[in-house]
């Protein structure tokens, strides 16, 4: 499916002729390109999606405590600790260029609480209403967009997404195409971007470098 106007497609020429080779690979493996659809609200949706971070957040912080109880060795157990080591060892984790912000707001939460689970609710029926209501009228089985462009209408709504390469920008950098579909189903994603993958044969083996230890 093409969706120009959302998703780095509308009036960008140079992404739109970097993809179209995409299309026709795709149309030429069996695919039905749907274009030109929308998702009604999605400007609504985003912007609810940052006006409910502190969900996010939360979840984060839940989520992170609960994988690092389970490490069997590990000097960080825990949020708390992870920022504690990182402000220890500033230099090392380079603190300057990349602070932890996020790690910090995310610790100040205390839980699923009311507030956050009306964030969830709301995030939950704006995706019912603007992309899983496009996939599920428009009969489809992928939405399909440059890099990553679709990860956040995805976040918002649990949906599974899968990036595969793309190809290779004129500076040598690679670039991916995503697939994204709604709950349950990842056996078509994972078949379609396997179907693109052999078809494109785009990923680059990385350069095998030797390194020589000293003892």
């Amino acid at each position: 499916m093409r969706d120009y106007p959302y998703f780095g497609f509308a009036n960008d020429t140079k992404t739109l002729n970097k993809f179209e080779k995409h299309f026709s690979v795709l149309s030429q493996s069996g695919a039905t390109l749907v274009e030109n659809l929308e998702i009604i609200n999605l400007d609504h949706i985003v912007s609810m999606f940052s006006s409910e971070f502190t969900a996010i957040l939360a979840e984060f912080k839940i989520a992170l405590n609960a994988y690092q109880k389970e490490l069997v060795a590990s000097p960080v157990r825990s949020l708390a600790d992870i920022i504690a080591f990182n402000k220890k060892f500033a230099n090392l984790e380079k603190l300057k260029e990349y602070p932890q912000d996020f790690f910090l707001a995310a610790e100040g939460t205390n839980g699923i609480r009311k507030l956050e689970k009306e964030a969830l609710m709301n995030l939950t029926r704006a995706s019912k209403n603007g992309f899983e209501k496009l996939m599920k009228e428009n009969k489809l089985d992928a939405l399909v967009t440059p890099y990553s462009d679709s990860s956040t209408v995805l976040a918002i709504g649990g949906y599974p997404g899968i990036s595969v390469p793309g190809g290779y920008d004129k500076n040598g950098a690679p670039y991916g195409i995503c697939f994204g579909g709604l709950k349950g189903s990842e056996p078509t994603l994972i078949e379609i971007a396997y179907s693109f993958e052999q078809a494109t044969k785009f990923r680059k083996p990385p350069p095998m470098k030797v390194v020589h230890t000293f003892s």
